[in-house]
């Protein structure tokens, strides 16, 4: 069953790559966000919000698990192919590297050309904060954060979650991912129904994202330093993030770059100051969006090296037994 897996996230990786995310197309994350959308209106209300918003993420991820789990279970009735070309096809759904890297150079372009105002739009789209009044390298920033950041939440740890449970965990990972990004915020809607939410997607992303910023420091030796001080800085600053595991991917993008991420952001015109990443090397530039995509790319070929070592491994490991 392991190689079935690695055979299926591998052809996930090669459709994600040639197609992506087609707009018109049908998708489990937009029903996912649907049904989140419709229990949030009718539970997120009264007393007992916590225990709501638990429910609220139960439901959502049986429905994730067990329709992807009987849609699995049905196509290796018919035959193994059949089996992993279906499990392909919903690991496909759960990941999007061709959607991050379209999004990240949909700034990058604008940038180049000079059209902030543009640039800025296009950023609005892919994040939280005010974008409205930044300046180049607060674009640049914002990109590559993003960018850093969902290399493990929207495309390695869905995988990882493939590797060990197949489809259905990676729908059910794809879930919980969903829920902390509709309902998880420490605000006076939120802060309680979304509870549930943010801490199960904390404990989903915690080893992938630590296993991403290892494969992250692989990619490339650091443009400005040596390749111990990038993993010093790496360690330093992953930890100061405000999230147990956003900071990993961006340290290490930092370190490699010789850039600082992190600082200063306005959200509704509320600030937010957050610990930097990394040491202030070089100043941020538009080329550093096209660096942190490369890096990505690179990333993500290299878990999917390390899970098909792991699980050639495994499977050797198994058949001694």
């Amino acid at each position: 069953m392991i190689m079935h897996h690695l055979i299926a996230i591998t052809l996930a990786y090669i459709i994600d790559m040639v197609i992506g995310d087609p707009p018109n197309w049908p998708h489990p994350v937009r029903w996912i966000g649907a049904l989140i959308y419709k229990l949030e209106k009718s539970l997120n209300k009264g007393r007992s919000r916590k225990l709501k918003g638990a429910g609220m993420l139960a439901i959502v991820l049986l429905a994730a698990g067990g329709i992807s789990f009987l849609i699995i279970r049905f196509f290796y009735g018919i035959h193994p192919t059949a089996g992993i070309l279906a499990e392909g096809i919903l690991i496909f759904t759960a990941i999007a590297q061709k959607s991050l890297k379209e999004a990240a150079l949909d700034v990058y372009e604008p940038l180049a050309k000079g059209d902030m105002k543009e640039a800025r739009e296009k950023l609005s789209y892919i994040v939280g904060r005010d974008t409205d009044s930044l300046d180049e390298p607060g674009i640049v920033r914002a990109t590559v954060e993003t960018v850093a950041e969902n290399t493990s939440d929207g495309i390695t740890a869905p995988l990882f979650w493939a590797f060990i449970g197949g489809a259905p965990l990676a729908l059910i990972y794809r879930a919980i991912n969903t829920c902390d990004s509709m309902v998880g915020h420490r605000n006076e809607r939120y802060g309680e129904f979304g509870w549930a939410s943010a801490r199960i997607d904390d404990i989903a992303n915690w080893i992938p994202s630590r296993l991403t910023s290892v494969c992250i420091m692989l990619t490339q030796k650091p443009d400005h330093t040596s390749a111990g001080d990038a993993w010093s800085i790496l360690l330093r600053d992953a930890r100061e993030h405000p999230s147990p595991n956003s900071g990993w991917g961006e340290a290490a993008v930092a370190a490699l770059l010789g850039i600082q991420l992190g600082g200063i952001n306005f959200y509704k015109g509320v600030i937010s100051n957050r610990a930097t990443m990394g040491n202030p090397m070089v100043l941020l530039e538009k080329e550093h969006i096209l660096k942190s995509i490369s890096i990505m790319k690179r990333t993500v070929f290299i878990f999917l090296l390390l899970l098909w070592t792991g699980g050639m491994l495994l499977e050797m490991a198994l058949t001694r037994l």
